[in-house]
């Protein structure tokens, strides 16, 4: 799964939200696959991806997004991953739809990437759509 999400070699990916419940083997898939370890608290250069662990009750996914951004190269994905349905700590997928467009981001995809998490895949929105 780590493979769908499209990391590269030598991609720089910003890490938000890890805790103990995290995936550690997809984790090690995606660092594996850049060869780069991943990125805590602020960058000093352009990041290529955003990885954000985003669980029920961690506060406000907008801000996040936003913070996000921040970093992130015009055409690099935010990956938004959210335990699965049953599964402690939930999220609703309309969670995430609502949060992107006020963000400036489009959902493009979710696709289940561990035994427990999904991952939800936002892009900047190309300009002039809405």
């Amino acid at each position: 799964m780590a493979m769908r999400m499209g990391f590269a070699k030598g991609d720089l990916i910003l890490e938000i939200g890890y805790a103990a419940d995290s995936d550690d083997s997809l984790r090690a898939k995606i660092k594996g696959i850049t060869d780069t370890e991943f990125i805590q608290g602020d960058p000093t250069e352009v990041i290529d991806g955003v990885i954000i662990w985003w669980r029920d009750g961690d506060g406000d996914l907008i801000d996040e997004l936003m913070d996000a951004l921040t970093f992130l190269s015009e055409t690099g994905p935010i990956w938004v991953m959210t335990p699965k349905m049953g599964r402690a700590n939930y999220v609703e997928a309309s969670e995430i739809q609502d949060a992107a467009p006020t963000a400036g981001l489009s959902v493009t995809s979710s696709i289940a990437v561990a035994t427990d998490w999904t991952a939800t895949r936002l892009v900047a929105r190309k300009a002039g759509k809405r």
